[in-house]
């Protein structure tokens, strides 16, 4: 083994494999840590604005190395310390002499490390919805274009109802909108932590300001303003509410779960070739059999989904064990949840447009599938017609009863196709309706309002209301 290799040390997979390189760097050590420098920066700004004796060489001094860590540095102060924020106060320190007697002043470690945890949940949100504005925006089209082409509907896994394979897509634009509007509602509540001290009273800004309880108001106010919230928790313990974290990792789950069955049906379909994921020209679907052409965008998005989802659990065990105003057991969790939360979910809606964007479909093969199932669906449609030539109700119930049972052992007995239309066709008995089967069965008449429904807001709705983002 070669320490010295990369190679030769463990690497996520969501990093080295999946997440794109913007979620990848909201998560890094340099944007965390550089966070850490800004906030200290504001820290010491807000303070000096409310007349605490910091000096502008000091407040300039910081801004001056907001970005040029020396994360070898940073790893020995922490190895010594045994203490995370204090080894990048001494690192920061270091750079900083002049403001080093004011970096820091009156906080607690979770200033930092709250305050930006919960921008990065911000800014990951803001990469994440534009994703998934773009998915829907691409299955939109994908259904108008296809909402009059009849298919096999499945209930239980078994043949029913004839629906469209454009409002089967609705079903799926119907979830995604459910995900915008929980991910929205995530964005849309998050405050800031602020500046709230060690057990959330804040106690050491109230003995810094002497007492004055408007002026530590007004420090919390501008900080929050500095750092682009617009307003901050009233009440926190050390930490904020592991329930925020908590909410938003259900939105993420719950993402998850639309995907993963968005990705199960499109693989389903592709088993009976009806439908199809992007396939590249020179893409191996197996090494052993050449033939092949596995969905495996599909099956990447489900196997991704599905550690999106468990991962909810980790947040809710979190939140829950929580003892009185914090215990550190949240810390090691979150650095691994959280971030695996967004990190899987960025890489789920990134293939999930490049499927939406590539999805084949196959007409003749679903008009094969719905030509071996339509007799049999269409045998009221056929007693109904018979009824009105004069026929009595009960004894073609009977005839038809009869011919789909033959019809029904060619097929799963000797695996032939369907002939039941053939032996309504040759039966002199249905002679009154034999210039009428083709109307019939004809499939468009089996698809009820589905053409309708994607037309109406189906479609509209999520191209308008993913827009702003997609702008």
């Amino acid at each position: 083994m070669d320490p010295s290799n990369p190679r030769c040390a463990y690497r996520s997979p969501l990093s080295s494999r999946y997440a794109s390189a913007e979620m990848q760097y909201n998560f890094s050590e340099m944007k965390k840590f550089s966070l850490w420098r800004t906030l200290w920066f504001y820290l010491a700004k807000a303070e000096k604005e409310l007349g605490l004796p910091i000096t502008e060489e000091q407040l300039s001094e910081m801004k001056a190395h907001l970005t040029d860590i020396d994360f070898e540095l940073a790893a020995r102060e922490e190895k010594k310390r045994r203490h995370d924020v204090m080894a990048h106060v001494h690192t920061f320190a270091a750079c900083c002499p002049a403001a080093a007697p004011i970096i820091h002043l009156g906080a607690t470690s979770c200033y930092v490390g709250d305050n930006t945890d919960l921008i990065v949940l911000r800014d990951g949100l803001d990469i994440l919805l534009p994703k998934l504005a773009r998915c829907i925006h691409r299955m939109a089209g994908f259904a108008e274009e296809h909402k009059s082409l009849p298919t096999l509907g499945f209930t239980h896994l078994q043949p029913a109802q004839l629906t469209t394979v454009g409002k089967r897509a609705c079903l799926w634009i119907s979830d995604l909108l459910m995900d915008v509007r929980n991910l929205q509602n995530c964005r849309g509540n998050l405050r800031f932590r602020g500046v709230k001290g060690t057990t959330g009273t804040q106690a050491s800004f109230l003995a810094l300001f002497d007492g004055d309880h408007s002026k530590v108001e007004e420090l919390d106010k501008k900080i929050t303003e500095m750092a682009g919230f617009s307003s901050s928790f009233t009440v926190t313990g050390q930490t904020y509410s592991r329930k925020v974290d908590l909410d938003v990792l259900s939105a993420l789950g719950s993402l998850g779960a639309t995907v993963h069955k968005i990705c199960t049906d499109i693989r389903l379909l592709a088993s009976r070739k009806e439908l199809e994921e992007p396939f590249e020209k020179d893409q191996i679907g197996s090494s052993a059999m050449p033939y092949k052409r596995n969905p495996m965008r599909s099956e990447r998005c489900c196997s991704l989904a599905r550690h999106i989802m468990v991962l909810v659990a980790d947040a809710q065990q979190t939140a829950a064990v929580q003892w009185l105003e914090r215990s550190l057991d949240d810390s090691a969790n979150r650095r691994l949840s959280l971030a695996e939360a967004f990190l899987a979910s960025d890489a789920v809606l990134g293939t999930l447009q490049n499927i939406c964007e590539g999805l084949v479909v196959y007409p003749k093969v679903i008009e094969r599938h719905i030509g071996q199932e339509l007799p049999f669906m269409a045998s009221e449609n056929i007693i109904m017609a018979m009824v009105k030539a004069g026929a009595s109700r009960q004894e073609c119930h009977e005839k038809i009863r009869v011919l789909s049972q033959e019809a029904a052992a060619q097929v799963k007995q000797l695996g032939r196709d369907n002939d039941m239309v053939a032996r309504i066709s040759s039966s002199p008995y249905f002679a009154p309706v034999h210039d009428q089967l083709s109307r019939l069965l004809d499939p468009a008449t089996f698809t009820g309002r589905a053409p309708q429904q994607v037309a109406a807001p189906r479609v509209s709705e999520p191209r308008e209301r993913s827009a702003w983002y997609l702008s």
